[in-house]
């Protein structure tokens, strides 16, 4: 696809104001940017909130997806997810949609905003996977009481994100990515990404490399944040650390945001629509105008997102223009004033700022075929059967050990939560009735069929309700499932 060239030969952007303050922010990094001479052609189009109550379910309109086909570049106000109607997040539609897979967050302290951290040199940035994990959002209520999240961790999304941190840091200057994930608990899932990053971080031996848990990670975020450089990690954990990091340079006011793919990116402020104070005129637009710097820097127009970010940083350091986040609101700049400062700012450099020497990223060209990963050989030995049962685990296990007797499989052992209830141990679990039922083949070597797994499934159907199957599989002579707590 080729960037789209206006007939006055401007690039072609696509503009979404946004809800309730977002066109205020929006205006404001447009303002900004024209008056910085960058030759753009801004083309509005709209999703979110208004287009939800025009009863399109998705909160994206046809004209606003084409627009971005179109120009494949978007700056984006926050758009506001109605509760009662409408589906999903219109903004997780648009990440979906174009597969912009990388959610790159940098924070960096300001000098002229206190916080507890003013002083200790904070400049990170946090790559976060961005359309899979449990945000892929398949979800299933199992019993009435229990509900299920799937989490889908690929290899290929997992070398998507890892390998853009790295051209990310090499495009930034920066020396040292650390990979954050729960792969002691999530040993398969999370343990995806800690693994990817541990075989390309070689890739790279320009760059220091290191695994951190997650909540080790958090914990070192608040104790000393300036011992980190690039962070990356999934989508969960990427959407709470990245909010944690904007707290320590002064809120989601300052934090810009890029959404990458190969073929789109999407730049917004990650704050809400704060709609009490839309149309006041005293909202910090700063997260909005620096999204606009990420936006000019991935098209290219270094020298005019440069001028832009000093403008910023000086008007900021001189606290002149505090908007009302960060002075209160009854004495703030307003928004206008602020940018009116920014804008006669332009061509100033702060004393306490220093604009990085940015390069344009690589982004990762990975196979588009959906089998990334081939395994040399494969068995079914078994499946796990989730069976609702409102009784004790002890009566469900005679049971299923009877049924089973005559068929090809036993019932080697029932969890409830992942601890193991039957045979029973030395755990005092609180039962819910959800139970994983775990059947094996008897003959070790064999490779169960479908039609086994499903000539079990017929007999439990006859006396107890089941929910969902998982195959049990060894993939390369290793087992592709994990151990309940307690389970031998």
């Amino acid at each position: 696809m080729k960037d789209e060239i206006s007939k006055t030969n401007k690039r072609v952007v696509t503009v979404i104001p946004g809800d309730g303050i977002g066109p205020e922010c929006v205006n404001a990094a447009m303002q900004i940017i024209n008056a910085a001479g960058v030759n753009i052609e801004w083309e509005e189009r709209h999703a979110g909130a208004r287009v939800f109550k025009q009863g399109i379910t998705s909160g994206v309109p046809a004209d606003t997806i084409e627009s971005i086909k179109k120009t494949r570049v978007v700056l984006k106000g926050p758009l506001e997810t109605p509760v009662g109607f409408g589906q999903k997040s219109a903004n997780v539609t648009l990440r979906k949609l174009f597969e912009t897979y990388a959610n790159i967050r940098p924070v960096r302290e300001f000098a002229g905003v206190t916080t507890p951290y003013s002083g200790r040199g904070t400049d990170l940035v946090i790559v976060r996977e961005n359309v899979e994990d449990l945000y892929a959002g398949i979800e299933h209520m199992q019993t009435p009481g229990v509900a299920q999240c799937l989490k889908l961790i690929s290899r290929k999304g997992c070398e998507k994100i890892v390998r853009t941190a790295f051209e990310f840091a090499r495009a930034e200057g920066r020396k040292t990515v650390a990979c954050a994930t729960k792969a002691n608990i999530m040993k398969l899932t999370e343990g995806l990404l800690k693994k990817t990053f541990e075989e390309i971080a070689p890739e790279y031996p320009d760059i220091e490399s290191w695994h951190v848990i997650i909540d080790n990670c958090a914990h070192q975020l608040v104790k000393k944040p300036e011992q980190y450089d690039v962070i990356v990690t999934t989508n969960m954990n990427g959407d709470i650390i990245s909010d944690l990091t904007s707290g320590l340079v002064g809120g989601l006011g300052f934090a810009p945001t890029a959404n990458l793919g190969n073929e789109v990116a999407i730049f917004e402020a990650v704050h809400g629509s704060a709609p009490k104070y839309a149309g006041e005129d005293v909202i910090n637009p700063t997260a909005v105008i620096l999204s606009g710097v990420m936006m000019l820097r991935h098209i290219e127009e270094f020298d005019a997102a440069n001028l832009i970010e000093n403008a910023v940083m000086v008007t900021i350091e001189e606290g002149k223009a505090a908007t009302g986040d960060v002075v209160g609101y009854d004495k703030g700049t307003s928004t206008s004033v602020y940018t009116k400062t920014i804008i006669e700012n332009l061509g100033r450099k702060p004393s306490k700022f220093q604009t990085r020497d940015y390069r344009p990223i690589k982004l990762p060209k990975i196979s588009d075929e959906p089998v990334f990963v081939t395994a040399k050989s494969r068995r079914v030995i078994g499946a796990d059967i989730f069976v609702e049962w409102p009784k004790n685990p002890e009566a469900l296990g005679q049971s299923l050990d009877k049924i089973a007797e005559t068929s090809d499989f036993r019932l080697k052992m029932i969890s409830n939560r992942g601890t193991k209830v039957y045979p029973a141990g030395d755990a005092f679990p609180d039962c819910v009735d959800h139970f994983r039922c775990r059947f094996v083949l008897r003959d070790a070597n064999a490779d169960a069929s479908s039609q086994q797994i499903m000539d079990l499934l017929a007999r439990i159907s006859a006396s107890h309700t089941w929910m969902h199957v998982e195959k049990l599989q060894e993939i390369d002579g290793q087992p592709g499932y994990t151990m309940a707590q307690g389970e031998d």
